[in-house]
């Protein structure tokens, strides 16, 4: 019989340690595993295509092609070798996890696809590669609504392209000045400077002719955030989920609506579920792609009117979701028709690139670093307070706390560029910086308990973590917002250390202390 044993007691704080990892795990790695999963991911589907007609999306996994098994972009390569040789059409069977898509055609499906990433971590262009623009408007200043729905429209426009990984913001530096950023992975400069500097143009129309344009020309107001002219009606519940229709008015130039009153005044009438409906739609196009086509009430047949309604509907799996599609459908399709094309003549302030070649190195090189400076610091804690059990405590926490920031990243599906890297770096030398603060106070001062020791030091983190955080503040508009990646993930670090980490070790100190 052994007497006197001590039972290992884990504190509530250690417990939420514990639990706050293994939610961050989950959202790292996702259940089941991203990295024990086989296939390709699709990254993008050209819109208007067989591939999009038939199902595939953009991020379905692909596991077989015409029964052979898909692990990996060499398995998708060698599935299409011998294939369309002779320009003749062909059957391709593409199995996803969510249905089997079978498709005829002379030519490689219209899609893109990639490696499944071992991680939900998202990358931002400084380590993924492609093409940054800060864009401002030419000769003029702009508003944070003006900002706002140039971004709306850009937004749009870059979407019709089919590009993927887009990644547009508002943003303004110190002196105000309002800029967009427009972030694109896999292009070129010269592709994103193309395409930011054509201006575009917004037309709706009935069947060939044009009824009105976007701008200010044709449409005098749309309605937008007033329930009495713009709001979600009818969820009804269909086979496969459900469905909502929205609504909301357009004002209209006397011009644009002669023009709508000659096209629609001996056009037929089609009965609906929905309601009655011209036989011809309302079709909306943004450089000459087709956005949308929107049903015309009945109601405005011939009619000269400046007040038209214009209505739609979107699916959904559950009732909330069809209702959140379509209020993002209406709102949508309301920025385009305000501000039609780029209401603006636009110039880039700053173009990058940036290679993916270089991201990968340079990740690898901060990883090799990032473990030697805390082999470094391990062995000096080590060396300096001659206690393994606290250098090893040490060590962990400041592991965890990397964990910690990634998983929380990868909730809120933040990407992480260099600004981020350096942010997570800051906060893992503040954070040491911490503990060596608790584990001086723990080692020192016998006289007073241990416990008045360590909150004698939290006084102390306290202090450093107000004083880093209103210095960090500034930093999401420094530099036109470019900085933005290094005071959000600092904030991040320092804050779920000061709430979490911080004193889950000051209780593995007490621990220590008392075995």
């Amino acid at each position: 019989m052994v007497c006197g044993e001590k039972k290992m007691k884990l504190t509530w704080r250690l417990w939420m340690l514990i639990i706050i990892l293994a939610i961050s795990l989950l959202s790292i790695f996702g259940f089941p595993p991203a990295f024990l999963q086989k296939g390709v991911v699709i990254t993008s589907v050209e819109k208007n295509s067989t591939a999009f007609d038939q199902g595939l999306a953009k991020g379905q996994i692909i596991t077989a092609i015409d029964g052979k098994i898909i692990e990996n972009m060499v398995d998708f390569a060698s599935a299409f070798e011998g294939k369309f040789q002779n320009n003749l059409s062909e059957k391709t069977i593409i199995q996803t996890k969510d249905l089997q898509v079978i498709l005829y055609s002379n030519h490689l499906p219209e899609i893109t696809v990639s490696d499944i990433s071992p991680t939900n971590i998202q990358t931002g262009l400084d380590l993924a590669g492609g093409a940054r623009a800060l864009v401002e408007a030419q000769n003029k200043s702009l508003t944070n609504a003006e900002l706002n729905d140039l971004v709306s429209v850009t937004s749009n426009r870059l979407n019709v392209y089919g590009l993927s990984d887009v990644k547009i913001s508002p943003v303004s530096d110190l002196s105000g000045n309002n800029f967009m950023l427009v972030e694109i992975a896999g292009t070129t400069p010269k592709d994103l400077k193309a395409l930011l500097e054509q201006q575009g143009k917004f037309e709706a129309k009935i069947g060939n002719d044009t009824v009105f344009i976007g701008g200010k020309r044709d449409i005098a107001s749309v309605c937008r955030n007033d329930a009495k002219c713009a709001y979600v009606q009818q969820c009804q519940q269909i086979s496969d989920g459900y469905y909502c229709n929205f609504q909301f008015t357009v004002y209209l130039s006397e011009d644009a609506a002669n023009r709508h009153a000659n096209m629609t005044k001996d056009m037929a009438v089609n009965s609906t579920p929905q309601g009655n409906y011209l036989v011809k739609r309302l079709d909306l196009f943004v450089d000459d792609n087709l956005v949308d086509s929107l049903l015309i009430s009945e109601g405005l047949k011939g009619r000269v009117t400046t007040q038209i309604a214009i209505s739609g509907s979107a699916q959904g799996p559950t009732q909330q979701d069809a209702y959140n599609a379509a209020e993002a459908s209406m709102k949508n399709l309301q920025t385009i028709l305000i501000t039609g094309s780029l209401p603006y003549k636009l110039e880039i302030a700053k173009l990058d690139t940036i290679s993916p070649v270089l991201g990968g190195e340079f990740t690898h090189a901060i990883l090799i670093a990032g473990l030697a400076a805390l082999l470094v610091v391990f062995l000096i804690v080590l060396l300096r307070y001659r206690n393994f059990k606290s250098s090893i405590a040490l060590l962990l926490t400041t592991f965890f706390e990397v964990i910690i920031i990634l998983g929380i990243a990868s909730l809120i599906r933040w990407n992480l560029d260099l600004p981020s890297i350096a942010g997570i770096l800051a906060t893992l030398g503040t954070g040491i910086d911490d503990l060596i603060i608790l584990m001086d106070e723990s080692t020192h001062e016998r006289s007073v308990s241990l416990k008045q020791r360590l909150k004698r030091a939290f006084t102390i983190i306290l202090g450093a973590y107000f004083t880093s955080a209103v210095s960090l503040i500034p930093l999401m508009w420094a530099g036109a917002g470019l900085l933005k990646g290094f005071a959000v993930t600092t904030l991040i670090g320092i804050t779920s250390g000061i709430l979490i980490t911080r004193p889950a070790f000051s209780d593995m100190l007490r621990r220590i202390n008392k075995d």
